[in-house]
C-alpha cells in the first residue's frame, strides 16, 4: 500500500520541491498536500506550479489541529514532512502521527537547536564559534524543539572563508542530496 506525505513549509520550498520530484515515480511512497501557515509564501506558488494540493491553515489551526487533521486525513496522509517548518508542532499532532512527523535541521545536533535556531541564525552561530563542521539532521519531531530521534546525520567541512551565504548553500546540498532518501528509507523500513 502507497504511503502518503504532506509536506508543511513556511518558507520558500526548495526541499519540499526537491521531495516532490523525488517520490514522483515512487510506486511506494506519494506526496499528496503540501501545508503552509503561509498564504502568500513562495512554498504556496511553488506547490501550485507543481499542480500539488495546498492546504493553508492559521497558527490556531495548526495549535486546535481538529480541522487541520481532518483536512489530513481527507488526503490519507500516513506521514508529514517539515521542510522550513518554523512554529512548533503541538501534541495533538504528534499524538495524532506518533514517531511519522519527521523533520530536517541544518545543523549537526544536538548543537545549534532549539526555539529560535533556524536557516541563517544557526549558520551566523556555527561560524561564530568557529566550528570545523556543520551539517544537517533529520529527525523525528517530538514535544521539544529538535530533539527527536535522530534518523541521519550529514557533514561539511567549513574553511576560514566561509560566510553564512557559502555555507547556507553547502548545508543546503546537503539538505537536498540526503533528505528525500532518509524520508524513503525511514517510512518503507
Amino acid at each position: 500500500m502507497k504511503k502518503n506525505i504532506a509536506i508543511f513549509s513556511s518558507g520558500a520550498g526548495t526541499n519540499a520541491e526537491n521531495i516532490y520530484r523525488y517520490f514522483k515515480a515512487s510506486k511506494t511512497i506519494s506526496v499528496v498536500v503540501f501545508c503552509t501557515n503561509k498564504k502568500n509564501s513562495l512554498f504556496k506558488s511553488r506547490a501550485i506550479q507543481l499542480g500539488v494540493p495546498v492546504i493553508c491553515f492559521t497558527n490556531n489551526d495548526l495549535i486546535n489541529f481538529s480541522d487541520l487533521e481532518r483536512k489530513l486525513k481527507a488526503f490519507n496522509v500516513n506521514f508529514i514532512v517539515l521542510a522550513g517548518f518554523l512554529l512548533k508542532i503541538p501534541s495533538k499532532m504528534i499524538d495524532c502521527f506518533p514517531d511519522k512527523i519527521i523533520n530536517i535541521h541544518p545543523s549537526l545536533l544536538p548543537k545549534y537547536g532549539g526555539k529560535g535556531m533556524y536557516g541563517n541564525y544557526v549558520h551566523q552561530e556555527v561560524i561564530k564559534n568557529k566550528e570545523l563542521k556543520s551539517g544537517i539532521s533529520i529527525h523525528l519531531v517530538n514535544e521539544e524543539y529538535d530533539k527527536g530521534k535522530i534518523l541521519l546525520q550529514k557533514s561539511c567541512t567549513l574553511t576560514k572563508t566561509d560566510s553564512v551565504e557559502s555555507l547556507r548553500i553547502k548545508v543546503q546540498k546537503l539538505e537536498h542530496a540526503w533528505f528525500p532518501l532518509a524520508i524513503e528509507n525511514y517510512i518503507l523500513k
